[in-house]
């Protein structure tokens, strides 16, 4: 296995978001600097990098510019072109591995992948062009979710269909006329009781890690609430896990993943996303934790050993979503929530503006009254 990084050493993260803020911050805890390349000008993560390459992602000259100064390259958002990484590539080593990102970016390739290693997804067929719609969706049964193959996240780009009548305009909203038909995916609704997600480094020398399974709700696409530890059985939780495994595994990964899943019954999960770098879901790590998701990361793709993933207590993270984070200064005057601001500037509807922690001793979470009240009143 190749020498950690030395102290001092620059880790070169893709993409400007609040990701790569709290991946920036973790690699300076550890010694690192970080340089973001990002199109946006004062994107978060650019606010606590040492230096930052503000281009656009096919910027070829910019790009050779950017790898050149660093000694690794991670990403902390994967709907990048890869052409880009082509080029970067040539010079630095990417981790998690440019099939990694391939992979998540595509969800035919994606959950083609996962029905190759043994992990079950909903029922899904590929729509390539639009006369495939009606036969796809006889094959997996309605309802149904059309999503777009590539470029979806937090809800966008996906229709659902509940009828035949409403495949049209599911259609025309994913592939507006006049437009280049994009390649969709039709996946089968399932009977699901909780969704969870899971998060697991691993090193080049194979060593893993993983973080306790958590449980996720979601408000219009959009991440609103994580429960850590997730509140499944014991087999469930080590379903989730060894899937998540066996898909590290799979990848012979170098970095981090979280795999997103549905609770079908005890014991028994779907996979349903791959996400190829640190998520939302994993936030409450930040304090919950002695390593965080972020740390772990840095620490999986500079060589260095993985932590330890044990959480110290349970926790319940939210979300702050568009003017949501206006309650910062009733959040910071709440005795117990540990709020976090992404320093952006302009509040957006269903934007990510921040998050905010809460933390129970071990065995200690709420009930469902409990969970209803943890960030009142500051949040209403």
């Amino acid at each position: 296995m190749a020498e950690p990084l030395a102290p001092g050493a620059t880790i070169g993260i893709m993409g400007g978001g609040q990701l790569g803020r709290m991946l920036a911050i973790a690699a300076a805890r550890l010694g690192y600097r970080a340089h973001v390349f990002t199109p946006e000008a004062g994107a978060p993560a650019s606010l606590v990098a040492a230096e930052t390459t503000v281009a656009a992602y096919d910027d070829r000259a910019a790009l050779a510019h950017f790898a050149a100064g660093v000694d690794v390259v991670t990403f902390e958002f994967e709907n990048v072109g890869l052409d880009a990484f082509d080029v970067v590539e040539a010079l630095v080593p990417i981790r998690p591995s440019r099939t990694v990102l391939a992979t998540a970016q595509d969800r035919i390739l994606e959950k083609s992948f996962l029905n190759s290693i043994g992990v079950p997804t909903a029922p899904w067929m590929p729509i390539r062009t639009p006369a495939d719609a009606e036969a796809a969706l006889a094959a997996v049964g309605l309802p149904a979710v059309l999503k777009t193959a590539r470029f979806g996240y937090d809800g966008k780009g996906q229709a659902v269909v509940r009828e035949e009548a409403e495949i049209a305009p599911a259609l025309a909203q994913l592939a507006p006329p006049h437009h280049p038909f994009p390649t969709l995916i039709a996946e089968g609704f399932v009977a699901f009781a909780r969704e969870v997600s899971v998060i697991v480094a691993r090193d080049a020398a194979g060593n893993r890690a993983a973080f306790d399974v958590v449980e996720n709700r979601h408000v219009g696409g959009i991440l609103d609430l994580s429960i850590a530890p997730a509140r499944v059985d014991a087999g469930t939780a080590a379903a989730a896990r060894d899937a998540a495994f066996a898909i590290a595994e799979a990848f012979a990964l170098e970095g981090l993943i979280c795999i997103e899943f549905f609770v079908i019954g005890p014991g028994e999960v779907l996979a349903n996303e791959i996400a190829p770098r640190p998520h939302n879901s994993g936030h409450w790590t930040i304090e919950a934790c002695a390593v965080s998701q972020f740390e772990q990361q840095v620490r999986a793709i500079s060589g260095l050993p993985l932590g330890d993933p044990a959480r110290h207590s349970d926790a319940l993270m939210k979300n702050l979503i568009g003017a949501e984070i206006e309650a910062l200064p009733a959040l910071l005057a709440t005795p117990g929530l540990i709020p976090h601001h992404y320093g952006k500037t302009a509040i957006r509807a269903g934007r990510k503006m921040g998050h905010v922690t809460r933390l129970y001793p071990r065995g200690e979470l709420p009930d469902e009254g409990g969970i209803a009240a943890a960030f009142r009143p500051a949040l209403g």
